[in-house]
């Protein structure tokens, strides 16, 4: 991964662009991060670099937390996050990282905790389809329903949709692209959503997907047999 950054959350809001078309984006508090610890390959047999976000009293760290970020020399930090950079060999413990890692027009994977939503039922979690509300359905209407074979297999299948928690877990948008960002701000504005509450902790770093440049349209062609070069003149379009 070329760069990465860690994150706050900050909500969603709506901006025009160049054209005046409405673009849904999410603000983000991202940095200054500061890099607490410095992995090698002599040492660790990798190269990485340990990032550290928001400022965070003594008193509410564990011991060891206090102990490994006294021993780099760096404030207090409440969140540590490890990323294997390609640079990591050329930054060294105390260096700061701030939101003009990226740039406009950057496409980003942003990592997240989606909101929780407690225990729910197949239909909430899954999408599924209650049963028809009348004619003596009884009390089954938002129940799974039929989950299994009869005597073979007799039982049911790993993965099968049914009722349990919902959220909560470790979510992945890809291939954000950034609308803008503003150091002095510690900003970054994405297009569209990303994981999380308002406050939520977010890692940002380059898209892993191939981004394919736009090559403009194909034109018209000179080759007389190509439906592209015959102009048909009876068209509004021919007609200058």
């Amino acid at each position: 991964m070329q760069k990465a950054i860690i994150g706050k959350k900050v909500g969603m809001t709506q901006i025009f662009d160049e054209t005046g078309h409405v673009v849904p984006v999410t603000v983000i508090e991202a940095g200054p991060c500061v890099v607490t610890q410095k992995k090698t390959n002599e040492k660790d047999g990798y190269a990485a670099v340990q990032l550290g976000f928001e400022d965070i009293k003594e008193v509410k760290l564990s011991k060891p937390e206090r102990g490994h970020l006294s021993k780099a020399g760096v404030a207090f930090k409440k969140h540590l996050k490890e990323f294997k950079l390609e640079k990591a060999a050329e930054m060294n413990v105390g260096d700061e990282v701030k939101a003009d890692v990226f740039a406009k027009g950057d496409h980003i994977d942003v990592t997240g905790t989606s909101k929780g939503h407690g225990y729910q039922g197949a239909i909430k979690r899954f999408g599924a389809q209650r049963t028809p509300t009348s004619h003596g359905g009884g009390p089954v209407h938002r129940h799974a329903g039929s989950m299994g074979s009869t005597s073979t297999p007799a039982r049911i299948f790993k993965g099968h949709i049914g009722a349990g928690q919902m959220g909560n877990e470790q979510t992945t948008v890809q291939n954000l692209i950034v609308v803008k960002v503003d150091p002095e701000l510690n900003m970054i504005v994405v297009r569209g959503a990303i994981p999380g509450p308002k406050g939520g902790i977010v890692y940002l770093k380059n898209t892993v997907k191939t981004i394919h440049v736009a090559k403009g349209a194909a034109g018209i062609s000179n080759n007389p047999q190509k439906a592209s070069a015959r102009v048909n003149p009876q068209k509004a379009s021919a007609r200058g």
